[in-house]
């Protein structure tokens, strides 16, 4: 019996660290090239929705999600003013990046597989058994995300949902017992050292109560994250390419479901990578099954997610939404189902 072909997955998110720790418990031999180091923090809401019991077990996640919180009801500000409590029909689970990163690494080298941490791929063409994990598409854009993990800080909610001017922030509780601001702000000419940049973001969206309480908590400034020229517009397939989490499509952060979503793609593309590894398709054939199931599984989740965006963000279509939410107009139930 011949050897399973080799994987390299480039990119070691939630997505590539994942489905390479799944190709692992396979018998598949996987490198795993990441341009960082773990652990690490992301810019990320450091919560999961839309996560089945099914994923977590085919993708064997189990052992790495024990200590998650279990968050079960979001509150929704605009401008500083509670609009309503949604209660979401499944906990959201509370775990940072920090550490779930981590321990899918150092699961994946224990299961036998070659982590290349603080190395950039020098080849990004596509290959028979390359896969690209390698994050969000950065493109021009006006959009900054910026994160933060505070102590101290009360949350009226599980979660919380602040609509502000051109801009929104999540905050969560996570498994440190630390709480995770995470934003996304159109661009201003602010500069500020460190936390102090996300309170002046936030005091020019119009939220200054929430900058307030921001200031009253202690911030882990090893947390203090930032990324630009975030792009949430499609992306066309490409031939003979398998691109993975948010590499195959960036999901609009008001969802919640970024984490999930990547660890959805991993197991999508794992039975297709399995066959071709153990001889059973060629490449291009692995490629169009591929992306063929990630299309079909996300492409309605992904449009949707973008065509409600701008709700979130432009002022005039904030109002509209907060007057439905408040009105109880907005049927966040069917939402959530159409965007998880």
């Amino acid at each position: 019996m011949s050897s399973p072909r080799p994987i390299e997955i480039i990119g070691g998110g939630l997505s590539g660290l994942s489905l390479g720790l799944a190709l692992r418990r396979a018998g598949v031999p996987v490198t795993l090239i990441e341009a960082g180091r773990y652990p690490r923090h992301r810019v990320c809401g450091d919560f999961i929705t839309g996560l089945s019991p099914a994923t977590i077990a085919r993708l064997g996640l189990a052992p790495f999600l024990t200590d998650a919180l279990r968050h079960r009801e979001v509150a929704w500000f605009h401008r500083e003013h509670l609009i309503r409590v949604q209660h979401l029909p499944t906990p959201a689970l509370g775990l940072s990046r920090h550490a779930l990163d981590a321990r899918l690494a150092t699961a994946f080298t224990a299961a036998g597989g070659e982590l290349r941490t603080d190395t950039r791929a020098p080849d990004l063409t596509p290959a028979p058994g390359r896969i690209l994990a390698t994050g969000r598409a950065r493109r021009d854009s006006p959009w900054l995300g910026l994160k933060l993990h505070v102590h101290g800080l009360t949350l009226t909610r599980d979660l919380e949902l602040h609509l502000g001017d051109n801009a929104y922030v999540g905050l969560a509780a996570t498994e440190t017992g630390a709480v995770n601001v995470c934003g996304l702000f159109r661009r201003r000419p602010l500069a500020a050292p460190g936390p102090a940049l996300l309170s002046a973001y936030l005091i020019a969206a119009g939220l200054p109560d929430l900058a307030t309480r921001l200031a009253a908590a202690t911030p882990d400034p090893d947390s203090c994250c930032a990324i630009a020229a975030i792009d949430y517009s499609a992306l066309p397939p490409e031939p003979d390419v398998i691109r993975l989490g948010d590499a195959h499509g960036l999901i609009p952060p008001y969802t919640g479901n970024g984490m999930a979503l990547a660890l959805q793609s991993a197991e999508t593309a794992l039975d297709p990578l399995l066959a071709f590894a153990n001889g059973h398709t060629a490449w291009p054939d692995t490629c169009r099954a591929s992306t063929t199931a990630l299309q079909r599984r996300f492409r309605v989740r992904l449009a949707a997610a973008r065509a409600l965006h701008p709700f979130f963000l432009h002022p005039r279509r904030q109002h509209l939404l907060a007057t439905l939410t408040r009105a109880h107009l907005l049927p966040l139930r069917a939402l959530y189902a159409l965007l998880h």
